[in-house]
């Protein structure tokens, strides 16, 4: 696992799981010269660990533990390091915090499916809250609350970096999977971003974004462009998620199509609440809608 170091104050860990979902595997971040901040601790392995751990020099220490979100390859190693290193985690809330009112409905129904990789244990020392400044000597780290891609997901900013986890990667775009994942809130932080001037980001995933403003705004158009092909396909007849998939993502490979499902879904929900389509019946993973 390779130390790389991405700028002076901060290295990257590259932790041992890539995978389609991952690219070559999640990004830990460690920030400072003496006092560190990790972000995105990682998966549960131990190798991992142990790479976090020999990188803290013997004059330095980790004093804080920063997780974007609460999946289970970002956020496991956060329990393990703080009981390693006496340093707390720090994060927006457990993974059921910060859904919609439509999203914590649909959660308690059942319905839409939902919950791929997500940590259930997850539990932070402390809950930050939107423009909270985290500091260390040496450093500042500002918190942006950043949903979309999950409810609990943060973004953080130092000296011009963004810290912009699983949001923003320049590899890919987000699975958003209802109720964790919600569309509108995906648009509402994409635009917030697009509002702001940082010079690069650093993603959970992937190579640095050094252009973010532009990749932002494909991102936006990206999803525009998948909305007007769904909104169009059920100008010709209603269907279903699964139906949609098919005649849509006719680039992606079979074995991803479940996820494209999900992103699917989560533009039907967004859609239906902007008065755009409707269900037949109530709202679930399997339900057929149709256009207004």
């Amino acid at each position: 696992m390779a130390l790389t170091q991405m700028e002076p104050g901060l290295r990257r860990i590259l932790a041992p799981n890539p995978s389609p979902m991952t690219e070559q595997g999640t990004n830990t971040y460690l920030l400072g010269q003496t006092d560190l901040a990790v972000i995105d601790p990682g998966p549960a392995i131990d190798a991992h660990l142990d790479a976090i751990l020999a990188a803290v020099g013997p004059s330095q220490r980790i004093t804080a533990i920063l997780v974007t979100h609460s999946h289970l390859d970002h956020s496991p190693l956060a329990r393990p390091l703080a009981l390693a290193t006496g340093a707390p985690v720090l994060a927006a809330g457990p993974s059921d915090w910060g859904r919609s009112a439509t999203m914590q409905t649909l959660a308690r129904t059942g319905l839409i499916g939902g919950g791929e990789g997500v940590d259930d244990s997850f539990a932070p020392d402390r809950r930050l809250t939107d423009g909270e400044v985290v500091t260390g000597a040496g450093w500042q780290i500002e918190t942006l609350t950043t949903p979309g891609h999950m409810a609990n997901h943060l973004s953080f900013v130092w000296k011009g970096a963004l810290f912009s986890g699983d949001l923003v990667m320049g590899w890919s775009s987000s699975l958003i999977s209802p109720p964790d994942g919600d569309m509108t809130a995906f648009y509402a932080s994409l635009n917030g971003l697009l509002a702001r001037h940082d010079r690069i980001y650093y993603p959970g995933h992937g190579a640095p974004v050094h252009d973010p403003q532009t990749r932002c705004a494909e991102l936006v158009a990206h999803r525009r462009t998948r909305e007007t092909a769904i909104l169009d396909a059920l100008k010709t007849a209603p269907a279903d998620t699964a139906g949609l998939a098919e005649r849509i993502y006719t680039d992606t490979p079979p074995a991803l199509l479940p996820m494209a499902e999900r992103n699917i879904l989560a533009h039907l929900i967004d859609l239906e609440e902007r008065n755009l389509i409707t269900t037949d019946g109530d709202l679930s993973a399997s339900a057929r809608f149709r256009s207004v």
